[in-house]
Parts: structure tokens; C-alpha cells; sequence
């Protein structure tokens, strides 16, 4: 049996998906952007994208009562590699143990003009 998670607290889904699935005791999110989920706008520059990227996604653990202390992978998307630093600066404040395994790729383009979007998996256990 697989749960819903959808928060207020995350932007709203840009399609036919939910923010996240529950299922077997992982919770599996789909791709946040930088998207202020009061305008649903992305914010300005990567920085402030990249920084409200990890907030949608804190939103979305904290509506299935978890944390990134659960985060066992995560999915990087950037249409500028350059921005990796930007991503492990973001990264090293909010896994301050045990780091998760990480995939980091380069695409052409994102949704709504993005500069980076990040998926999660996380465990409960």
C-alpha cells in the first residue's frame, strides 16, 4: 500500500504527480525547483533557487514525519554545472551526519526556467 504526501507547505504539483509516495517504509519525492510556494514563482538567482529547493523538500519530509536525517539518496538536477559547489555548501548544513548517496547531473533545461531541481528518497527506520 503506498500514501500521498502533499503539503501546502511545498509548491503544488506542475502536473499529473504528487509531491511524494510513501510506500515500504520509503518515502519517494518528485523533483522540487525553486519555486516559492506562496507566488509559486521561482526565487531569483541560483542561491535563493537552490536554497527554497531544500526548503519544498523539508516541507514534503516534515509532512510525512521525517527528516533529512532520513534522506538516503539524493537526485540533483543543475543546467550549470558550475553550480555544483552551491549544491555541496547547501548540502554540508543540512546532512550533518551521514551524509546521503548523491547523483548530481547536468540537463539542457527545467521545467518553468529552473536552475536546479532535487529529488529525494528517504527511509523510515
Amino acid at each position: 500500500m503506498s500514501i500521498v504526501i502533499n503539503t501546502p507547505k511545498a509548491p503544488a504539483a506542475i502536473g499529473p504527480y504528487s509531491q511524494a509516495i510513501e510506500a515500504g517504509g520509503f518515502l519517494y519525492t518528485s523533483g522540487q525547483l525553486g519555486l516559492d510556494p506562496a507566488t509559486g514563482l521561482l526565487k531569483e538567482g541560483f542561491d535563493a533557487q537552490c536554497e527554497q529547493v531544500f526548503k519544498n523538500l523539508e516541507a514534503v519530509l516534515t509532512e510525512a514525519e521525517l527528516s533529512f536525517s532520513n534522506v538516503i539518496k539524493v537526485t540533483v538536477f543543475l543546467t550549470d554545472l558550475n553550480h555544483f559547489k552551491t549544491v555541496n555548501e547547501t548540502m554540508v548544513r543540512l546532512f550533518t551526519k551521514n551524509p546521503p548517496a548523491r547523483s548530481c547531473v547536468e540537463v539542457s533545461a527545467l521545467p518553468k526556467g529552473g536552475l536546479v531541481e532535487v529529488e529525494l528518497v528517504a527511509h523510515r527506520g
